[in-house]
């Protein structure tokens, strides 16, 4: 793959002049097949190296659309909290881990740059109990004590949009508080022992999105649950 990729950047200036997206379709491909050996090749060695791998195959690619389609070029990039708000501001730092918007930050901060982060007090989500395992409709429990979906519940039980970017942060919102990740995994009986990463607020995030109760998103290849079906339950306790 990476002597493809070699020859077709040879090749540039003939195939971008004939069919520049399809040039760039084609390099993106040999891209992402030499960056997935060697993201397979880190993971099994353990540690942080292969996340990082796959974070910065994500910027890449960023950087490669963006210089496509010229200078000007506005994009907006969805993906999950973990990936998003600057991994310095959580313990991902302290594990050696960088991420999406941390990158994107220290490369384009000036550029303008807006990190924003989303969360829930409880509701539902669609997500999976396992790596490839059937995705499904999941409860989501009301956030740990302590934590900032506690905190901003216990503040009113309604929606908010917390801007950080003018704002001069207390040292009390200095100090790192619990912040759940949910992503393509979810296991709410790990509520109260794991799903939080401890992260200073207004630092990881220039925004956050907070929904006191959300509502799962209904995929169109799945089909939705009936009223006969047992709903997703989480242990009493929590």
């Amino acid at each position: 793959m990476i002597a493809a990729l070699r020859e077709l950047r040879e090749h540039a200036p003939i195939y971008r002049d004939n069919d520049r997206e399809a040039f760039f379709n084609a390099e993106q491909n040999a891209l992402i097949a030499k960056n997935a050996e060697l993201y397979y090749r880190t993971m099994v060695r353990g540690g942080p190296a292969s996340w990082n791998v796959r974070d910065e195959h994500m910027v890449e690619t960023l950087e490669r659309l963006i210089s496509l389609h010229g200078p000007q070029t506005k994009a907006i990039v969805w993906a999950h909290n973990t990936h998003i708000g600057d991994a310095r501001f959580t313990n991902m730092a302290m594990m050696g881990e960088v991420n999406v918007g941390q990158l994107v930050r220290q490369r384009h901060e000036r550029e303008g740059v807006v990190l924003v982060g989303f969360s829930t007090h409880h509701g539902t989500v669609i997500a999976g109990n396992e790596w490839e395992a059937p995705m499904r409709r999941i409860l989501v429990p009301p956030g740990r004590p302590g934590s900032y979906e506690d905190a901003l519940h216990r503040m009113s039980p309604s929606d908010k949009l917390l801007i950080f970017s003018d704002v001069n942060p207390t040292p009390e919102l200095l100090e790192p508080r619990g912040h759940r990740a949910i992503g393509v995994v979810y296991r709410p009986a790990y509520e109260r022992y794991g799903n939080y990463v401890p992260t200073v607020l207004p630092r990881r995030y220039d925004a956050l999105l907070f929904l006191d109760k959300s509502h799962s998103l209904v995929p169109l290849h799945m089909p939705v649950r009936t009223d006969a079906e047992p709903p997703e339950t989480f242990p009493t306790g929590m």
